[in-house]
């Protein structure tokens, strides 16, 4: 699994102008899903990402992690970071998993985060999603599974 972790003050998505999720100041993953990834990679990420210490405190050092902020986080599913540029002008998803399996353990991964209390809202699996976000920082980090 590859996710892409946005601070953001808020972030939106919609399908077909209706907007599906929406929150405040927290933090945006755009989760890309491999052939082969399991549940215990995803419980990994949720752990690693819910404690991952990317907002400032009181000396403007980033020390504080989602929970501690109360804030919240929007998923939305991006099969393209899969996307493999190496050879010609069209990227290959070769590596992506298929839409059936990705599905599963999406929802899983979704699941898992709201158990932790935080609130969670999602995009919609393989709709064509218009992504709103005012990114904090910009603090962009780059997360993949073992």
């Amino acid at each position: 699994m590859k996710i892409v972790i946005q601070r953001v003050k808020n972030a939106a998505v919609s399908v077909n102008g209706k907007t599906v999720g929406k929150i405040g100041k927290g933090i945006c993953l755009f989760i890309g899903i491999k052939k082969g990834d399991t549940e215990q990679e995803a419980l990994w990420l949720v752990n690693k990402i819910t404690g991952l210490r990317i907002f400032e405190d009181t000396n403007e050092k980033m020390n504080l992690s989602i929970k501690e902020i109360n804030g919240e986080i929007l998923i939305i599913s991006q099969f393209t970071l899969y996307g493999d540029c190496k050879k010609g002008k069209r990227p290959s998803f070769f590596e992506a998993a298929e839409p059936e399996t990705a599905k599963k353990l999406y929802n899983f991964f979704i699941k898992k985060f709201k158990d932790t209390g935080i609130h969670t809202e999602t995009g919609i699996f393989r709709a064509t999603m218009d992504v709103e976000i005012i990114n904090d920082g910009p603090v962009t980090l780059i997360i993949e599974s073992k």
